[in-house]
């Protein structure tokens, strides 16, 4: 058993296997998931894992080279991100969701909660 760090085993595991400029996605409880794009879905009830909370968890883990946000996102939402976000509009957000390994899905009912990590490297 793990001891420390993500204890999320689907979590853990596709952090474990991103390369350079993969992109993971941590989303509200309405994002919708492109077909064919794997979700684990975290999500219990309304705020319930926040956003933040599973923003702060998976930057436990993941090197982080840059982020992109949808610019309809507060700048409450904006000071989260672990570099100042890549903005975009959340039509062109979605379409880039594509493109992730996976979608995480958390309880967060905010609109436009919701944000793309691209991977870096650690060395």
């Amino acid at each position: 058993m793990k001891k420390t760090g993500l204890l999320h085993a689907d979590l853990s595991g596709v952090i474990a296997r991103m390369g350079h400029g993969d992109m993971l996605v941590i989303g509200d409880a309405g994002l919708p998931v492109p077909p064919g794009i794997p979700c684990i879905d975290l999500a219990l009830t309304h705020g319930i894992p926040s956003f933040a909370q599973v923003l702060a968890a998976v930057l436990t883990e993941l090197q982080v080279e840059r982020c992109t946000m949808a610019q309809e996102a507060s700048a409450g939402l904006h000071a989260l991100a672990p570099l100042p976000p890549a903005l975009m509009s959340h039509d062109a957000f979605k379409v880039l969701t594509r493109d992730a390994r996976a979608v995480v899905r958390t309880g967060e009912v905010t609109p436009y909660a919701n944000i793309v990590l691209h991977a870096g490297v650690t060395f």
